[in-house]
């Protein structure tokens, strides 16, 4: 069977990739790849009555399917280059934030109409943050939430689906070099196209490695992120949230000079368990919808690592620790900030007299005997830092799950069209190492569809 584009991996960077090259040819015959689900069929069994913690599914409906990750994340859209990925340094900085705002016109006109654009411009929590030795990253912030960006996906299948072949289920074993393309060698079929866009999110790390090693395509060791999701009373932090929704705040640490940073923060949301290659770690998700609502506010505090010669595998590093804390909790672990500090232990008895009420059904634990001392220790100063700007946070009653880790690809060596050395193989979105967010990603996909169209 033969394409013009087969776009494997049905995420963020591949659904604008797909709208793009449909909207600007449709003639063109192109499929989309996915080793996950249609988004209908998408849906974690973990229901808190019967089914409590991760089972391991495979595929994961939470990571893999139609939407990607992105799919059940909070749907938050950030439109800036300070932060989310280094896609500006390839196509501009100019380009990559009106392809970020054309983004966020198409989830407009999909379903998102109505919902808030936040904005860190002139706000006091700026200076609040300075004297307060934080930095308070720069950012317009499109919060759709988990409920209204499903029906923005939903629209936007909607509307491809009788133009673009959609193909579920199917994971990619092999991508090969042909005469005029490639051929795309799946678990049920083997596919020939003129252009492929490779665009598999962070699950797909992994496999990317493997392709870039058979197709000799050079990659540079990227960063890996490792921490814990804080849960509090959604109160403690209404003045940055209500203002600003996510606040990306990073603080360096006195003891080591580590940066720590706030990410994927979730007003009145929910933590979630995230499956990755078999290691059960954590997230967050929060509603557009008041009836959805909880009253706790919850965010991920992370140390980024870099490693050079003689180790290099960041992703494996990460990996280790999760699967240790996999290993003494049977999934994710929850400690009370108040235990931690104290050297203890968190118990089920603690955490049900705890004031602040789990969102998560997790193993209580010791959060120490998982995360290494030079990140645990930056955590807690980050902690203490944000009660300066927000008091309350480092209440003993703060909830911390762990671990939280957020996988890069090895960043893969493309040019400024985003295509690697074979003309016409193009590496996007999360999994090229390049983009680390959903407007960025989706930003990748749009470019790349509209160089093959130009060409």
């Amino acid at each position: 069977m033969k394409y013009d584009v087969i776009i494997v991996g049905a995420g963020p960077g591949g659904i604008y990739s797909a709208y793009e090259l449909v909207k600007g040819n449709k003639d063109l015959k192109v499929a989309v790849i996915d080793m996950g689900n249609s988004l209908e069929k998408r849906k974690c069994p973990i229901d808190g009555k019967h089914i409590k913690t991760c089972i391991g599914c495979k595929p994961c409906s939470i990571m893999s399917g139609f939407g990607g990750a992105g799919a059940f994340s909070d749907g938050k859209y950030n439109i800036t280059n300070d932060f989310g990925g280094t896609l500006c340094e390839y196509i501009g900085k100019e380009e990559a934030i009106s392809l970020m705002e054309y983004v966020d016109h198409i989830n407009m006109t999909h379903g998102g109409e109505g919902t808030k654009l936040y904005s860190t411009a002139g706000s006091d929590i700026t200076r609040l943050c300075m004297i307060n030795k934080l930095k308070l990253m720069n950012a317009s912030v499109r919060h759709l939430g988990t409920d209204i960006n499903f029906v923005v996906l939903e629209n936007l299948y909607n509307e491809m689906k009788d133009k673009v072949e959609f193909r579920f289920l199917e994971p990619v074993q092999k991508i090969e070099i042909i005469d005029g393309g490639f051929k795309v060698i799946t678990s049920k079929d083997s596919l020939e196209c003129e252009k492929c866009i490779v665009s598999v999110g962070r699950s797909g790390s992994k496999w990317v490695e493997e392709v870039c090693k058979d197709l000799d395509i050079d990659t540079l060791s990227n960063r890996v992120d490792i921490g814990v999701r804080v849960e509090l009373p959604a109160r403690i932090f209404a003045h940055l949230t209500d203002t600003l929704y996510e606040s990306k705040i990073v603080y360096r640490t006195e003891k080591f000079e580590d940066n720590v940073r706030t990410f994927c923060m979730n007003p009145y949301g929910i933590v979630v368990n995230e499956n990755t290659n078999g290691i059960v770690t954590v997230n967050g998700h929060s509603f557009e919808d008041p009836a959805q609502r909880t009253e706790n506010t919850n965010f991920a505090l992370l140390v980024s690592k870099h490693f050079t010669e003689p180790f290099k595998d960041s992703n494996g590093y990460g990996e280790g620790i999760a699967r240790l804390s996999n290993m003494l909790g049977g999934g994710v672990i929850v400690q009370r900030f108040g235990d931690l500090i104290r050297g203890r232990r968190s118990n089920h008895k603690r955490i049900e007299e705890c004031f602040t009420r789990p969102t998560l059904q997790a193993e209580p634990g010791d959060l120490s005997l998982v995360l290494p001392k030079r990140i645990l220790d930056g955590i807690i100063e980050m902690i203490y830092a944000l009660d300066r700007i927000a008091p309350g946070t480092a209440n003993d009653d703060t909830l911390l799950y762990g671990v939280e880790v957020k996988f890069y690809n090895m960043q893969v060596k493309v040019d400024n069209h985003l295509e690697t050395k074979y003309k016409g193989l193009y590496m996007i979105g999360d999994g090229s190492g390049v983009t680390h967010s959903l407007s960025h990603a989706s930003a990748s996909g749009v470019f790349v569809a509209r160089d093959i169209l130009n060409n």
